[in-house]
C-alpha cells in the first residue's frame, strides 16, 4: 500500500505533457482487436484500465505486442472462445465494452473483476443483448458481474436500454452489432447521459470503416459490416489533464499543459470553460492549454454535469477554494462508481475543511479554512486525484492512504505534479 504526503503552499510552474486519453485508448485498442489485418497505436495510455483491455482482446484471440509507446495489433474478424475467465480488474470500460463482443464468439465466456466492479451495474446491457438474441447472465442474478455470455452470435433487432446509467452500454452495443445477423436498432428509453463518450466511440467506429447512423433517441447499426485496419495516434486526455490545471488555478501557479487538442470529440474539454467563469486566467492553443493563475479569488459555480461525469471530484475540488457556494448537478451516477463517489467526496472534503451537502442530484459545496488530513480515497482514483488538488492549496500536510489506486487512470500524475514542484514524498 502507498502513501502520500503532500504540504501545501507550493507554487507550480512549467509546461508538461498531458497524459493520453484513456476513453480513445480502450477504444482503438478494441476496434483494431476485430478488424482484418494490423492496426498501430501510437502514443497509447498504460495504465490499469486500459492493460486489462489489452488482455481482454488478447483472451479474444487478437495478437497484441506492446513495444515503447506503441502497440501493434492484428485482430480478428471473429472473436475467439476465451481459455479461461476474462478478468476486467476494476474497469468498468473493460467489462461493458467486451461483454457484447463476447457474444460473437462461438462458445461461452465469463467476465469478472475485481470488488468495486462486482458492485457495479450490467443489468440494462443484458436486457439489451437478451433482446438481441444472446443469452447472457449475471452469475449471481442480481444484474452485476460476474457475467455469463453464450456465444454464436448477435441476431439483431430492436433493443431498448436506458441512457442514464452508463454510456459505457451504448458503445459495447456498438462495438459488437455491426457483426450481427440483421440490422440492429439501439433505442434509449431515456435521455443519453454522457454523449460525448459515445460520440468517440462512432468516431471510432468510422475510422474503422464501420457505419453507425444516429438520430434523436436512437442509433442505427447496418449489419455484416467488417472492421478494417487502422493507425491511431492517441490524443491526450483532458479528463486527467483537468487535475494539473485545477491545481494550477488553486495554487495561483502559471503552467502549460501540451497535446490537449482544441478540435475535440472530448466532453471533459469543458473543464476549460469553467476555469475561465470561476475566473482563472486560461490560454488556449490549438495544442495546448495554459492556466496562468487567478484573476483575485475563484468564483462559485453553478454546472450541470450530466454529461461530464469525470469532471465532478475536480470541480468540487475546484469549489473547496470559491468565494461562496457552488452547486454542481448531475452527480446521482456518482454512486455507482470505482466508489459511491458523493459519499466520498463529503466524507473527505469535511475532513479538510469544506461544506460538502448532498442533496437528491446535486452538491452543494462552500470552501472554508482548508487543512491538511489524512484520507481515504475510497480506493477510487478520482478522489485521490481530487483530495491531492486540495491538499496543494490547503495549511499544513495532507496523507492520502492508498495512493496507488491513482495508476487506475494516471499513472504518473505524483511524478508529473512533482514535475511542477509540487511537495509530494511517498512513504
Amino acid at each position: 500500500m502507498v502513501s502520500i504526503v503532500i504540504r501545501g503552499g507550493a507554487a507550480l510552474s512549467g509546461s508538461l505533457r498531458a497524459p493520453p486519453s484513456k476513453a480513445h485508448t480502450h477504444r482503438a485498442v478494441i476496434a483494431s482487436s476485430i478488424s482484418s489485418g494490423e492496426s498501430i497505436i501510437r502514443n497509447p495510455l498504460f495504465c490499469d484500465d486500459t492493460i486489462a483491455t489489452i488482455n481482454a482482446c488478447r483472451m479474444l484471440g487478437a495478437k497484441i505486442v506492446v513495444s515503447g509507446k506503441e502497440i501493434k495489433v492484428h485482430g480478428v474478424l471473429r472473436p475467439e472462445t476465451p481459455e479461461d475467465v476474462i478478468d476486467c480488474g476494476d474497469s468498468g470500460s473493460t467489462m461493458r465494452f467486451i461483454t457484447p463482443v463476447c457474444a460473437l464468439t462461438n462458445g461461452i465466456s465469463v467476465l469478472t473483476g475485481g470488488k468495486s466492479l462486482r458492485r457495479r451495474p450490467m443489468g440494462p446491457l443484458l436486457s439489451a443483448l437478451s433482446q438481441l438474441g444472446v443469452k447472457c447472465y449475471s452469475a449471481r442474478g442480481d444484474g452485476r458481474p460476474p457475467i455469463i455470455v453464450f456465444g454464436g452470435g448477435i441476431m439483431g433487432g430492436r433493443a431498448e436500454i436506458r441512457g442514464d446509467v452508463s454510456s459505457q452500454f451504448i458503445s459495447g452495443l456498438l462495438f459488437a452489432t455491426p457483426m450481427a445477423e440483421s440490422d440492429t436498432y439501439i433505442c434509449l428509453s431515456t435521455p443519453l447521459e454522457s454523449k460525448p463518450y459515445v460520440d468517440i466511440t462512432v468516431d471510432i467506429l468510422a475510422r474503422h470503416g464501420v457505419k453507425v447512423v444516429s438520430s434523436e433517441g436512437m442509433f442505427y447499426v447496418p449489419c455484416g459490416q467488417e472492421y478494417k485496419p487502422y493507425n491511431h495516434v492517441i490524443e491526450g486526455d483532458y479528463s486527467s489533464a483537468s487535475f494539473l490545471l485545477a491545481a494550477a488555478a488553486i495554487t495561483g501557479s502559471h503552467i502549460r499543459v501540451e497535446d490537449l487538442r482544441e478540435e475535440t470529440l472530448q466532453g471533459d474539454r469543458r473543464i476549460i470553460n469553467i476555469l475561465s467563469d470561476m475566473g482563472a486566467l486560461v490560454e488556449v492553443g490549438r495544442n495546448y492549454v495554459e492556466v496562468r493563475g487567478v484573476n483575485g479569488r475563484l468564483k462559485p459555480i453553478s454546472v450541470d454535469l450530466r454529461d461530464n461525469p469525470d469532471l465532478i471530484p475536480v470541480c468540487a475540488a475546484l469549489a473547496c477554494f470559491a468565494e461562496g457556494e457552488s452547486i454542481i448537478s448531475g452527480v446521482s451516477r456518482l454512486r455507482f462508481k470505482e466508489s459511491d463517489r458523493i459519499e466520498a467526496l463529503v466524507s473527505e472534503l469535511t475532513k479538510m475543511g469544506a461544506s460538502v451537502k448532498p442533496l437528491e442530484d446535486l452538491l452543494v459545496i462552500s470552501g472554508g479554512r482548508l487543512r491538511g488530513a489524512e484520507i481515504d480515497p475510497h480506493r477510487d482514483h478520482r478522489i485521490a486525484m481530487a483530495c491531492a488538488v486540495v491538499a496543494l492549496g490547503a495549511h499544513g500536510e495532507t496523507i492520502i492512504r492508498n495512493a496507488e489506486c491513482i495508476s487506475k487512470s494516471y499513472p504518473n500524475f505524483i511524478s508529473d505534479m512533482r514535475l511542477l514542484g509540487a511537495d509530494i514524498i511517498e512513504l
